[in-house]
């Protein structure tokens, strides 16, 4: 990780990057039988005194620009379904949430694109069947993943996401952008349409109307418009004359800040609050049984909660 990002991040994570062997940068080590991987991990301690960890997948394929290909999805889908199936286990173990991954990050390590969408080169060399279909049916399966792991997950978006970029994206549960990105759908300029969630989920988030622009026009969104809009939650104005990867860092930096946000909740709430939102019926039945949740598998998180009120103090959250 850059030093000029390590000097600007909380000092509890500071220290664990400049000095914990157990942290920081750890990339898949190339083998004689494997190719370089093409995803950076870094896992970050949760702010002091939360458990757990912000798990960052940082994109690192510099020869197609982050483009998906067959071993970014697959290397993609590896990471995400262990986070799946480590925070299933947790609560489905019954002892306490939040241990693990907190939070995950997806990042780019690329200055000029956080992701450029499908690789459109090997796309040509499938051609149109069975192996297309199936590179599709895996990467809609783990964006489909992605959405709905029982952490939150930000995507940290400092320049361009178009196509399945802008999906992988659109499947994070929040998305820190700079005011420089720039986001959009182009696949009818190719003769085809968003094909891994991008329709839907754009919808979800800028309405029907939005949604269809984009879409049936190609027309990318800029600047202000991604707050307006409501694609991303959180935007990073940036100065003429910020250099490229200094606008990476920044990026990563608030998205860092808005993970060890989240961290400071009790994670049996978090979880609750996540699937409250995102299953709700509009008639409070998921929320009712949600709150339900934090007072029987939370309990003692929510009295510790109510105490720290009281006293005028942070609370200690220990995810039971």
């Amino acid at each position: 990780m850059p030093p000029r990002l390590l000097q600007r991040l909380p000092t509890s994570i500071h220290k664990s990057l400049a000095h914990s062997p157990n942290t920081g940068l750890i990339s898949h080590r190339p083998s004689s039988t494997h190719p370089p991987s093409l995803l950076k991990i870094t896992n970050l301690p949760a702010p002091s005194p939360h458990p757990g960890q912000i798990k960052i997948l940082t994109l690192c394929s510099p020869h197609n620009r982050n483009a998906l290909s067959t071993q970014l999805v697959s290397e993609l889908a590896h990471e995400i379904n262990t986070i799946r199936d480590q925070t299933t286990k947790e609560w489905k173990n019954g002892g306490p949430v939040g241990q693990g991954t907190r939070v995950l990050i997806v990042a780019s390590a690329l200055d000029e694109v956080f992701c450029a969408g499908a690789d459109l080169k090997e796309r040509r060399r499938m051609g149109i069947d069975d192996r297309t279909r199936t590179f599709l049916a895996h990467l809609r399966s783990t964006l489909s993943t992605l959405h709905h792991l029982p952490i939150p997950s930000i995507a940290a978006i400092h320049s361009t996401a178009l196509g399945g970029g802008l999906e992988l994206a659109l499947a994070c549960t929040l998305r820190v952008c700079a005011n420089s990105a720039t986001l959009g759908l182009p696949e009818t300029r190719l003769g085809i349409i968003p094909g891994a969630g991008g329709t839907y989920r754009l919808k979800a988030l800028v309405g029907e109307g939005r949604a269809m622009a984009m879409v049936l026009t190609g027309r990318k969104v800029s600047g202000r418009s991604l707050g307006l809009w409501g694609i991303a939650e959180n935007v990073v104005g940036l100065e003429k004359g910020v250099g490229v990867g200094d606008g990476r860092e920044r990026v990563l930096e608030r998205a860092v800040g808005l993970a060890g946000e989240v961290c400071g909740g009790a994670p049996v709430a978090v979880g609750a609050g996540m699937r409250a939102v995102r299953e709700g019926d509009g008639e409070g039945v998921v929320e009712g049984k949600e709150y339900e949740v934090c007072c029987e598998r939370g309990r003692e998180d929510r009295e510790e909660g109510l105490r720290a009120f009281g006293e005028g103090r942070r609370a200690v959250f220990r995810g039971i």
